[in-house]
């Protein structure tokens, strides 16, 4: 592993430790490096700013480590996503609470859309508004998502549950909207 590689690691391994011990914004760039023995000047040379880190802790871990080749399908795709976000959950609880102009949920919804794209752009609706069904196909998993692992759910669910939940109430309502299209056109 380089030393840039190795640098990174211990700066994220940091953050991912004080975000389990107290919020966001009240840990700082100079937190970090002395929870890690790095100089700040060597944080600066890898990020922006602990936005920037946190953003690249999920690169790192899940984008970069994607090959949408091996997916058949969007749902296997959202079946890894998921997993990972379940894994890491104590993590991405506390980073999806971060608010702010450079917020990972706003990381996350311009990183997931162009793979939310790819899965449904054969069943958009074909009426030139794909912005429109795309940034409600976001905003619902991130919703659910964040709600999810924050534990806002009436029951504990692993990804596997979250995920069958989701793919059962879509099968439900693309039946209910079949039975009224079917009803309107006779």
């Amino acid at each position: 592993m380089s030393d840039s590689n190795i640098t990174k690691n211990a700066l994220a391994a940091s953050m991912k430790k004080m975000m389990r011990r107290r919020p966001f914004e009240k840990i700082s760039v100079s937190d970090i490096c002395m929870d890690c023995g790095i100089n700040r000047k060597s944080f600066y040379y890898h990020f922006r700013d602990k936005y920037d880190l946190v953003n690249w802790i999920f690169f790192v871990g899940f984008l970069g480590e994607m090959d949408l080749s091996r997916y058949q399908t969007g749902w296997d795709w959202l079946e890894d996503i998921c997993e990972y976000f379940y894994r890491e959950r104590e993590f991405y609880r506390a980073a999806l609470k971060i608010e702010g102009q450079n917020s990972f949920r706003d990381y996350l919804v311009e990183t997931i859309e162009p793979v939310i794209r790819f899965f449904v752009q054969d069943t958009l609706p074909e009426d030139g508004d794909d912005g429109f069904y795309l940034t409600f196909l976001c905003d619902a998993f991130l919703t659910s998502l964040v709600r999810w692992l924050s534990g806002g759910y009436s029951q504990e669910m692993d990804a596997a549950q979250f995920l069958g939940k989701i793919r059962r109430l879509t099968a439900q309502m693309s039946g209910i909207a079949l039975e009224t299209d079917q009803g309107n056109a006779e």
